[in-house]
């Protein structure tokens, strides 16, 4: 633990000094552990890194709140993107406190923590430790090189995961390797991908002149796209509306800020773009700068590229797009959901496309809205959730504190 706390401290410091120059008292004060309201309720403390784990535990919290009226939860999140959706969804959110012994405590005595509820591979030894309540981890991920270096620390990894009273692995390695580290087998709960249980936000009123401007038939997405790959999305749409006139592109930026660059390009293509943040008429191209919206793209294209698969991002989240029966395309690089892109592949439920060329090939072989419905299909059928959630529920409120 030694090495730990000289590591966490120096860790801190870094995080601190951010807060204290960059973003100001309110993020200090959250870092340190300090403003709980302390009002004597009980509450479950949920920590997800970001905003993308978080979407994922989204019918888990709703669960939560119908099973356990009586527990409130406070949410936080290592990102300021994270804790500003927690807080659109109504939940109390805040910054996460540096894993210190003194600013753990101050927030678990702060907030009434009784139980801490921690995603995928955010395992913090002094939040786990400490917490005065069953510990559970949802998705938890453990890859072999984190499992070597815990493993130079035995005895450590040991008292952290003997203090874990559920553990849901994403896959059948991580909980193989959690377990060889020192989780009880009692705590070992079924291989969850979070991902799977995905449940979309409610939206707001429809938008006809979007749905008119953008019918779904001749509508593709390229969803969440990274630098390097919109000149291919942009190749292969115009390679594609030569046999299929009246194709529509929307083109979802993982990054808003790039919505300049990525304009130049259109405009060098003489391709007409609306810009999502300003409001403009539709046009053939609907260039997307705004966050929060990804699920109103979802549902009006039948075709999706996910973006992040042709650079080296390791690609984004499959779940999403098969809920809404989209037709599946993506590029080699899925290294983030290795599980979910192989089980697409072997069912021959996504396409995967090594360049321009193959996207446009890929676009045109889907031009008819019915091979879109029925590889959509394939695709919700492929990646339906091993574990159903009323089964997970009963194992986590089985633990929760009466």
């Amino acid at each position: 633990m030694l090495i730990y706390r000289i590591l966490i401290t120096l860790f801190a410091a870094v995080v601190l000094t951010r807060a204290a120059l960059r973003q100001g008292r309110a993020a200090l004060a959250a870092r340190l552990g300090r403003g709980g309201p302390r009002d004597g309720a009980r509450r479950i403390w949920l920590h997800a890194a970001s905003n993308g784990e978080l979407s994922s535990v989204r019918p888990v919290i709703r669960a939560l709140g119908q099973a356990r009226p009586d527990l409130g939860l406070v949410v936080t999140c290592n990102s300021d993107s994270g804790v500003a959706l927690a807080r659109e969804m109504g939940l109390e959110a805040r910054l996460a406190p540096v894993d210190l012994v003194s600013t753990t405590r101050a927030f678990l005595k702060g907030w009434g923590v009784v139980a801490h509820l921690a995603l995928e591979s955010e395992l913090w030894p002094n939040r786990v430790l400490l917490t005065p309540g069953p510990v559970l981890v949802l998705g938890g991920r453990m890859s072999a090189k984190t499992a070597e270096n815990w493993a130079r620390l035995p005895k450590l990894a040991a008292r952290l995961l003997g203090r874990i009273a559920f553990l849901s692995a994403q896959d059948r390695a991580s909980r193989d390797r959690f377990l060889s580290l020192g989780l009880p087998e009692a705590a070992a709960g079924p291989v969850t991908e979070l991902k799977a249980l995905y449940d979309p936000p409610a939206e707001g009123p429809p938008d006809p002149a979007l749905e008119a401007a953008y019918p779904r038939g001749r509508t593709w997405l390229a969803a969440s796209t990274h630098k390097g790959e919109e000149e291919a999305v942009i190749a292969a749409h115009l390679e594609a509306r030569k046999s299929e006139p009246g194709l529509r592109l929307i083109l979802a930026l993982r990054h808003p800020h790039r919505a300049g660059e990525v304009a130049a390009l259109l405009r060098a293509a003489g391709l007409d773009y609306a810009l999502r943040s300003r409001g403009d008429a539709p046009a053939e191209v609907l260039l997307v700068d705004t966050l929060g919206e990804m699920p109103r793209w979802y549902r009006l294209a039948g075709r999706v590229f996910i973006g992040g698969t042709l650079t080296d991002r390791g690609g984004h989240t499959p779940f999403e797009p098969a809920w809404f029966g989209a037709a599946l395309l993506h590029g080699p690089d899925v290294a983030n959901f290795a599980r979910p892109f192989a089980r697409l592949l072997s069912e021959a439920a996504a396409v995967e496309v090594e360049e321009a060329e193959d996207l446009a090939q890929a676009l045109t072989a889907l031009a008819d809205p019915e091979d879109q419905a029925r590889a959509g299909e394939a695709a919700r059928s492929a990646l339906r959730p091993e574990e159903d959630l009323e089964r997970l529920m009963a194992r986590i409120t089985a633990v929760l504190p009466r």
